[in-house]
């Protein structure tokens, strides 16, 4: 075989076993359709930049997709925006080499993420996207030797390469610039969507004594609970804690919504929003299994950063001690991931919830109080703070900073930080009351939680209003359904699960941290009474708990959040705290939403806000089983093919 045959034999094997590996991996229609979503910027990105010598985002596109969904989904992407580009550019010898390429890019990305933790900065991801530049326009020089005949040797090819280097530094510039500007706001995105969408799906149906006993749990709930303060907040609290613990599955945990998976995380959060509505999770059990019982269980699943947190945080709400838990110092384990700097893998909102946590699990102040430093250093000038270093504020990110730092050495509700960061989610509020993942895009109820968290931690009104005169409750009033359940915003219901248990702790008005809820030993498969005891041990409660998991959520995630101050139409507490538009208090009349945070980034491509915003649910056939993913790409190839020839005939037909 020549050295010709043999090259394009190892190009089709590496092209074929590239998408043979995305399809074994089994991915959901929900990773399906991400894929075919940047595979439409990918093709954009290379379309559009035409003009411009070999400038395209093609390549940064790849990368992320790899970054932030894994080696399959990037080498999906990669190959499948060189191919269907090319039905507007031209198809030749040259596209399954471009495909090899920029599927390499998508699995070098995977391969980032492992080698970083995905901790890369906005510079780090420049720097790689533009050795990607060169990488790939490496592998295209290779590939004009092996499709168009002549010597084999490697002085051909360097003369070859050579030829091309002004091609590949304006490849790897564009590559740097398109990166600096964007990466961030684009990995923010894709996070989300990973965080939120990437869940197992139960195919068996629930048992019908099962759907009786929570039937029943529906009407008996409020009888197990302390029944004074929690339902005194409002029947907005008392119902949605009854739905929460109601979606609990059998083996004590939960997943994203009623039946689905149960998974440490929306444990977790479920744990937090019932103890912000006054409930102990150790009094929620489906026989003798209770939320802190499923965390016991899969101890070994609590790894990150983020999980050690939002662990720490509705362990510590519970009652029951996160120093000694299945074995483990959890706090210690959280305290041992600090960097020098001070900050949490960089990460504002990391950073953040660690100041929470060891500030519920009794961690002295001191402690804690160069972590705080850091989160000042990093303020934004507009007031705000975003997910990384530099990044554009956002109020998912303000909200926990804000959280943070009134619990931090030298926290008060009128230091400077504070008071910035609190006019700036003034000035961002929407006209329907509620608070967006970026600033101008939709509203929905998690940011609106964060907002109303950031808010009370500072003093300020929980029910401030916007020149449309609605609050931020008001608008999370708006998305309560009937069942109790809080949707996420006014045209999509996903992960009702976790957002409910965020909204929980912003209309229960109760700031960060929530004082331990005491059990009341009534609980379903019984429990002893008094803090630290019963089946599901602990000590006591040392302090209070705080929503954490940044990384769930935009960009590093979203969180619930309490609120002092009552919702009109729930005419209730903290009347004291008054909303009056333009007053001192509340920083006087607000000016339009500021732009002009150091180092601010692009805003978000619009596909990636359809796919943070709306609800993407699996495609289902007659029979309700999911279509294949080698259906769903080979009708988007076919579309796509079908589109290319329309136009063009087109163009044939042109005089």
């Amino acid at each position: 075989m020549s050295w010709q045959a043999a090259a394009i034999t190892l190009l089709a094997l590496a092209v074929a076993g590239g998408f043979v590996w995305f399809e074994r991996s089994r991915p959901s229609a929900r990773i399906v359709a991400a894929v075919a979503a940047l595979g439409a910027l990918g093709v954009a990105g290379r379309i559009v930049l035409a003009p411009i010598p070999n400038v395209v985002a093609t390549t940064d596109v790849a990368l992320l997709a790899g970054y932030s969904l894994g080696g399959g989904p990037g080498f999906a992407v990669g190959a499948l925006s060189a191919l269907v580009s090319n039905f507007w550019l031209g198809q030749g010898p040259w596209t399954p080499w471009q495909m090899a390429g920029w599927g390499m890019v998508g699995v070098a990305g995977a391969l980032l993420a492992a080698g970083t933790g995905r901790r890369l900065n906005r510079w780090g991801l420049a720097g790689v996207a533009a050795l990607m530049g060169f990488a790939y326009g490496a592998l295209l020089d290779l590939s004009v030797m092996v499709s168009y005949g002549g010597e084999w040797s490697l002085d051909r090819y360097l003369a070859l390469a050579a030829r091309g280097v002004p091609f590949n530094v304006a490849h790897a510039t564009g590559n740097f610039v398109l990166m600096l500007a964007a990466g961030p706001a684009m990995v923010r995105m894709l996070d989300r969507y990973r965080d939120r969408f990437e869940v197992s799906w139960s195919e068996t149906p629930l048992p019908r004594v099962a759907a009786v006993a929570l039937g029943a749990l529906c009407l008996a709930l409020p009888l197990l609970g302390p029944s004074g303060d929690a339902e005194a907040k409002g029947g907005g609290v008392g119902v949605a804690r009854t739905w929460l613990a109601a979606a609990q599955n059998g083996d004590g945990g939960f997943g994203t919504e009623p039946e689905a998976d149960s998974n440490p995380g929306m444990t977790g959060w479920a744990m937090l929003g019932l103890e912000a509505a006054g409930l102990n999770p150790r009094d929620v059990r489906t026989g003798a299994r209770s939320p802190v019982d499923y965390l016991r269980e899969n101890a070994a699943g609590i790894e990150s950063t983020a999980d050690l947190e939002r662990t720490i945080l509705a362990l510590d709400g519970a009652g029951v001690d996160p120093r000694d838990f299945a074995g483990t110092d959890l706090v210690a384990r959280l305290r041992d991931r600090q960097s020098r700097d001070g900050s949490f893998e960089h990460q504002v909102n990391l950073t953040a919830f660690a100041v929470l946590a060891q500030r519920a699990a009794g961690v002295g102040a001191s402690s804690f109080g160069k972590a705080a430093a850091w989160l000042r250093s990093v303020q934004n000038r507009n007031g705000g703070w975003g997910s990384v270093v530099g990044a554009e504020s956002e109020p998912d990110s303000t909200g926990a900073v804000l959280q943070a730092l009134a619990v931090a050495p030298g926290g008060s509700g009128t230091a400077g930080e504070l008071t910035d960061g609190a006019r700036w989610l003034e000035r961002v509020q929407h006209g329907d009351g509620g608070w967006s993942l970026t600033v101008g895009a939709t509203s929905n109820s998690q940011s609106t939680a964060w907002a109303i968290q950031g808010l009370t931690a500072t003093g300020r009104s929980a029910s401030a209003v916007t020149d449309g005169g609605r609050s931020g409750l008001d608008y999370l009033t708006a998305r309560q359904e009937p069942d109790g359940h809080y949707a996420y915003s006014s045209a999509s219901d996903q992960t009702p699960v976790w957002v409910t248990a965020q909204g929980l702790t912003a209309v229960a008005r109760e700031p960060f941290p929530i004082a331990a809820v005491a059990p009341t030993g009534s609980g379903r498969g019984g429990t002893s009474g008094g803090t630290g005891s019963g089946a599901d041990g602990g000590g006591a409660a040392s302090g209070g708990s705080a929503v954490a998991s940044p990384d769930e959520g935009s960009g590093g995630g979203l969180g619930g959040a309490g609120a002092s101050g009552g919702a009109a139409d729930e005419g209730g507490g903290g009347g004291a705290e008054k909303a009056v538009r333009g007053s001192a208090a509340n920083g006087g009349e607000r000016a339009p939403a500021s732009r002009s945070g150091s180092g601010s980034v692009a805003e978000p491509p619009a596909a990636l806000e359809q796919l943070a915003d709306d609800e993407l649910t699996p495609a289902e056939t007659d029979d309700g089983s999911s279509p294949s993913p080698t259906l769903l790409i080979g009708l988007l190839l076919a579309l796509a093919v079908a589109l290319g020839a329309g136009f063009l005939w087109y163009r044939r037909r042109l005089p």
